[in-house]
């Protein structure tokens, strides 16, 4: 969240506008796509709302841990899992009400997420604290991906700068999360960054 402290969002409306846009035949799930095209086994969803992106992983296999501050968000989360294993999705995915600044979850992951423009939602200022943060749940090989809006309060090369600190090299990066190549002109960023 920027200046001003934490903000807290109603999840249900949240959801729903995706909800919508699925019902209007869009695809969701770009992200998800993303991240599974990297075979990951284990994945930490941070920042992650009402698990949209966490809930559709699990679909797939992938153990996800989905992490969020916003108790709203996560209890849509939590609540949409249940309804849609009815209790078999259980061992599959799990969600964590934690801030991602100062976040240790104690394991690591073959691949840690932070899609919908989580950088630019934490307070200001603690940015670097938020990559360590979750950098550090990514294990030795293990990715993390990120994507957010450009033109804002942080800078790419900042992020780039804020990874290199946590031990994360730059592997490749896109303008969306359907792999369109990036460029000097791209108002968006999905990066992937490696830990060797």
């Amino acid at each position: 969240m920027r200046k001003g402290g934490p903000q807290s969002f109603d999840g249900e409306q949240y959801q729903a506008r995706f909800d919508a846009l699925a019902a209007s035949g869009e695809s969701v799930h770009g992200e998800a796509d993303f991240v599974s095209g990297y075979f990951p086994e284990s994945v930490l969803d941070a920042g992650c709302g009402t698990g949209r992106v966490a809930l559709e992983l699990a679909r797939r296999g992938i153990l996800v841990v989905g992490v969020d501050r916003d108790p709203s968000m996560l209890a849509v989360a939590r609540r949409r899992a249940e309804q849609e294993g009815e209790g078999s999705l259980s061992l599959q995915v799990s969600y964590v009400e934690a801030d991602l600044v100062g976040l240790d979850l104690g394991v690591d992951f073959d691949l840690v997420v932070m899609a919908g423009n989580v950088p630019l939602f934490t307070d200001e200022g603690t940015e670097r604290d938020l990559v360590e943060s979750v950098g550090g749940h990514v294990r030795s090989g293990g990715l993390l991906v990120a994507g957010f809006q450009l033109g804002r309060s942080y800078r790419l090369s900042d992020y780039d700068a804020h990874c290199k600190r946590a031990g994360l090299v730059l592997e490749e990066r896109y303008a969306t999360w359907d792999k369109k190549p990036y460029g000097e002109r791209a108002d968006y960023a999905v990066s992937v960054h490696r830990r060797p």
